[in-house]
């Protein structure tokens, strides 16, 4: 059986910024793999043309290709080992990686330690169970972006959008400037999952209109799609009976939610978060097995490939400290955290006493609902000790706040963590 130090799984923004810190911490790049199913390095960035990307790294707007392009010339450049056109098959407690690709056929290889970074996949039709026939037309977003940035496959021309993520949100401008009319974009929930400016610049530049509190409830359509039915839905998120709407059109594109893709992690045994659908993982990134850590959207979903790329970095340092034995001996003490009033996750979901904590070690998490003038608390055992004012909050933006004076209750017999949302001068 061959063997490597680090084993990253995933060729994304994550898996790229990972093995260079990696390598940055003195991991030789003959001792680091990269291993990725798509036929080049890049991820999802490669078919993301639009700007956006880079502003929080690299104080400048980047498109998603030039963005992985980035970490791809770098690892390039050090001859940082990786495959692609390689599926990884199992991943086991013992740190052992099997795979198979055209180049290297089928191999076993054992890591000194592992990063997943698998990313995540979208929410298809049939996990939302709506009614009507199955004609062509329906379209993940993801799946019509990657038609029309890279394949140069323009899928519909009379388009309605379920769902207001980012993907969704991005299409419906592009799909506008290829020609196309996007005729409206619904949302279940009462409030959009997208960032607020991908609102705005790509709905309410091109009056595109978003339907909050409406879905999808039928499809038409024999051999291609003819047009969907509209209603609006209540609190209980069902429809209510007489606000039916049938709209024509030839097109349905699905944006309704990413899942990370953790097959892998959970045939390793690792604990995953209900809420995330990823990893439970600590400061430092590692998740319940020893020397098997997380980043990324396998972990759980982001808004910027900015702040991905930075947890990858943290994912690939503790790897290299893990393989290299550098980790500190002590047994993990875990001081949980937890989100209430508002506050949907937190991540980490657990902060290690004996680990590297202090004041400016950051939870990042998302609140469950649109918010005004709240106060973000930081509480240890029920003492507030950090705060941070913020005018609004959204659901479709990561939020983040430093441990700042809690970082020594924390290595100090701390029981719990808790984030809430407080009203202002409350």
């Amino acid at each position: 059986m061959d063997a490597k130090k680090v084993i990253i799984i995933g060729g994304g923004p994550a898996g790229l910024a990972a093995a260079i810190e990696a390598n940055n911490q003195g991991i030789a790049p003959d001792e680091i793999l990269i291993l990725e199913r798509d036929r080049e390095l890049g991820g999802i960035l490669n078919q993301c043309i639009h700007a956006g990307f880079g502003l929080h790294m690299f104080g400048e707007e980047m498109t998603g290709p030039a963005y992985a392009g980035r970490f791809i010339d770098i690892v390039k450049e050090r001859k940082i080992g990786y495959l692609t056109d390689s599926m990884v098959l199992s991943v086991n407690e013992d740190r052992q990686v099997s795979f198979v690709s055209p180049t290297a056929g089928y191999q076993t290889v054992q890591a000194g330690a592992i990063v997943l970074a698998m990313g995540c996949r979208e929410r298809t039709r049939g996990a939302l169970n709506i009614a009507g026939t199955r004609p062509a037309g329906i379209y993940s977003a993801g799946t019509a972006q990657r038609y029309v940035n890279i394949d140069g496959f323009l899928p519909g021309k009379r388009v309605v959008i379920l769902g207001s993520g980012d993907i969704g949100l991005i299409m419906a401008r592009r799909l506008t400037l290829e020609g196309a009319k996007v005729l409206r974009v619904c949302e279940l929930m009462p409030y959009s999952g997208g960032l607020p400016r991908n609102i705005a610049q790509c709905l309410n530049d091109f009056d595109i209109p978003l339907y909050l509190s409406h879905t999808v409830v039928d499809i038409k359509g024999k051999e291609r799609v003819e047009g969907v039915t509209i209603a609006e839905v209540g609190p209980d998120r069902k429809p209510i009976p007489g606000t039916e709407e049938y709209v024509e059109c030839d097109t349905l594109l699905l944006s309704v939610g990413l899942l990370p893709e953790n097959e892998l992690t959970r045939e390793a045994g690792i604990t995953l978060d209900r809420v995330t659908g990823g990893a439970v993982v600590d400061e430092t990134m590692q998740t319940s097995v020893p020397g098997i850590y997380a980043c990324g959207n396998v972990l759980h979903v982001h808004d910027l490939v900015d702040f991905v790329t930075r947890e990858a970095y943290r994912a690939g340092a503790s790897a290299a400290a893990f393989a290299e034995q550098k980790t500190p001996a002590e047994t993990p003490v875990y001081v949980p955290t937890k989100g209430e009033r508002g506050v949907r996750y937190i991540m980490p979901q657990h902060i290690n006493a004996n680990g590297p904590v202090d004041a400016e070690t950051a939870l990042f998490f998302r609140v469950d609902n649109n918010y005004k003038d709240k106060v973000i608390t930081l509480s240890v055992d029920g003492v507030p000790l950090a705060t941070l004012k913020k005018r609004r909050l959204e659901p479709g933006q990561m939020e983040s706040i430093k441990l700042g004076k809690a970082a020594e209750a924390v290595r100090t017999g701390a029981k719990q963590i808790t984030v809430t949302l407080e009203e202002i001068g409350g």
